[in-house]
């Protein structure tokens, strides 16, 4: 799940064009940079013309005053060689964040369409990687590949140009050991590229590892395991230190081998310009200018690979990025709204005929092609749920309970069936629209890192005094008082700082604030204590009315009063009715019923 995917293209032009792409919003940015760049390549030129003027024609005439003007001019290509090299850096790195600010967005966007079946699939770390080191990958690509790339190409053609012009024989003597760089170069890249993917590997284990460990510290600590995870942690650490040592090897090979064959082509230089000297067809001042040329032209060369294997890291990660962003969004219109509008009308939720599995789109075919038979969930679930009354959902775990709600929400869509809202199939809505009618209280409560009012109030267009109303009616005011901030109290991740029941009668408060059309509740009340669940029955006693509510419940006493109860078995409906009635027909919801009130238990211990 952690480990790197082999990219299988070294270079992949469909992907660098649509990387590329992200550029013409910026291209004033990018112009800017070419061009700071061009002119601090053609400014390499200068020191060695400037030595040859001064070696060739200023000394021999012992004139002074050409040789001031020479040297402040060269002070003046150096301040100038400042100046470009600075506005190109800020330039590039202007450029790549602003590119990397709008893929972020992009991605983060993207992420809020998908649907939850794709969430079940991927873990969290993975996406997460996506939006930052992925995207941090390619903004070294923008600001120290394509930009400063071609400014290094530029570079290499002004110098070589340059070269040509002043001598062809000099240029065709430096040019020998070039061969044995590319075959260096070529080395380093292969070598590079894998110790790369090795250090990337084991830094998600890495992460992965301390991910797992840190939230189950609790666990760790109590089987004391402290020691034993240690070893395992050292284990990790030095495979993540033996591959970077393994890469700083390379590199350790690589740049003294450019350095010697460097040294080898000036030395090449020198002994071919000596005979051209001596036979007076060439000058000391252009022997000189050449060897500082020569130098200015392998700098680049070097840079060139190390710009090889950010091109291909870059490549790996756009891979992965367009791979995710290619994912197909939820099929439902979205149209998202940074505040909901709190208009409570009369909603009509219908199912009608409703088939439902979790694997259909993963069935796989056997040999035969005769398909296999999925797992449903929901098997030709039909009801109605109207306005002002309460629907109760209960049955085993894994009955379909749950489904059913999902399903509401349209976190999923069902195979078979179709599921109405006030007359209209869900599918043809906008998804906020639709979860505009919904206020969800969930078992397992999840709040943001922030303070209470804004937990309770979130998309909702409410008050400062709409929120504690809201928190005093479900009886959650008088625990928000008793933090030190109130209202403002600043809550750690998940609402960690709360007990899970002061964090469910937030999440009630919540509910409540929303003032939905349509209420679902899966156990609303399981961690509060009996005082405060009294207090939530006579809010919800008041909130229900004109509403539809749904809920789901896995202790039975909770839904005494609902008006119609559906009992659930393998995903089918197999009784309906309100709760005398349902006991009267001393079927599954009896059976229940006398498993949770202990009658089955007293029965038999009679028996015996």
């Amino acid at each position: 799940m952690h480990e790197e995917d082999a990219l299988s293209r070294t270079y992949d032009p469909r992907l660098m064009r649509r990387l590329l792409a992200y550029l013409p919003p910026y291209k004033g940015l990018v112009a800017a940079s070419l061009l700071l760049l061009m002119v601090e390549g053609a400014l390499q030129l200068a020191a060695p013309l400037l030595t040859q003027q001064v070696i060739d024609v200023a000394l021999p005439r012992h004139d002074e005053g050409a040789i001031l003007r020479i040297t402040i001019l060269f002070g003046l290509t150096l301040v100038a060689d400042f100046i470009c090299s600075y506005g190109q850096t800020i330039l590039t790195a202007l450029l790549g964040q602003n590119v990397m600010r709008d893929l972020r967005m992009q991605i983060f966007a993207h992420l809020q369409r998908l649907s939850i079946a794709f969430f079940d699939r991927n873990p969290a770390g993975r996406l997460i990687t996506r939006v930052t080191s992925d995207v941090e990958t390619l903004n070294e690509l923008f600001t120290s590949g394509v930009v400063s790339g071609l400014g290094d190409l530029f570079t290499l053609l002004a110098i070589g140009v340059a070269m040509f012009i002043m001598d062809w024989r000099l240029t065709l003597a430096a040019l020998v050991v070039i061969p044995f760089i590319a075959g260096v170069s070529h080395w380093f890249r292969s070598r590079v590229r894998d110790a790369y993917r090795d250090i990337r590997t084991r830094l998600a284990r890495i992460n992965a590892f301390l991910q797992e460990r840190i939230t189950g510290m609790r666990i760790v600590q109590l089987f004391g395991r402290e020691q034993a995870e240690l070893e395992r942690f050292r284990e990790l650490n030095a495979g993540h230190l033996e591959a970077h040592v393994r890469s700083i090897k390379y590199y350790a090979v690589y740049f003294p081998a450019i350095e010697f064959f460097t040294s080898v082509a000036l030395a090449i230089l020198i002994v071919t310009s000596a005979s051209f000297v001596n036979a007076g067809t060439l000058t000391v001042g252009t022997v000189a200018a050449f060897l500082q040329l020569s130098r200015r032209f392998y700098q680049p060369l070097q840079d060139l690979a190390e710009k090889f294997n950010i091109l291909q890291t870059a490549m790996a990660s756009s891979e992965r990025i367009f791979m995710l962003l290619d994912t197909e969004p939820s099929t439902a219109p979205f149209e998202p709204s940074h505040e909901r509008k709190r208009e409570a009308v009369p909603v009509t939720v219908q199912f009608e005929d409703v088939w439902f599995a979790y694997d259909v789109g993963h069935v796989a075919r056997i040999e035969t092609e005769k398909p296999v038979v999925p797992e449903w969930v929901l098997k030709g679930v039909s009801f109605t749920a109207s306005p002002g009354r309460t629907l109760a959902l209960v049955g085993h775990t894994g009955a379909g309970k749950t489904t059913i709600v999902n399903l509401l929400m349209r976190f999923y869509d069902p195979q078979r069936g179709r599921i109405l809202v006030n007359g209209t199939d869900i599918r043809e809505m906008p998804l906020d629209e639709l979860r505009s009618l919904i206020a969800y209280v969930q078992q397992d409560i999840f709040l943001f890192a922030g303070d209470v009012s804004t937990n309770i109030r979130l998309a909702n267009r409410v008050s400062g005094d709409e929120v504690v109303a809201a928190a005093r009616r479900v009886g959650a005011d008088r625990i928000i008082r008793r933090l030190p901030d109130g209202y403002r109290q600043q809550l750690g991740e998940r609402g960690s700082t709360l007990s899970v029941g002061e964090r469910q009668l937030l999440s009630f408060a919540r509910a409540v604030a929303a003032d939905a059309s349509l209420l679902i509740l899966d156990e609303a009340t399981s961690a509060v204590d009996s005082e405060i669940e009294a207090e939530i029955q006579r809010a919800l006693a008041v909130l229900m009315e004109g509403r539809t509510t749904i809920a789901i419940a896995h202790r039975l006493s909770t839904v005494v009063g609902a008006d119609e109860i559906l009992v659930l078995h393998h995903g089918e409906i197999v009784e309906r009715g309100a709760h005398e009635v349902l006991r009267e027909r001393a079927g599954l919801y009896e059976r229940l019923w006398r498993l949770q009130s202990g009658e089955a238990m007293d029965a038999i211990l009679r028996a015996g």
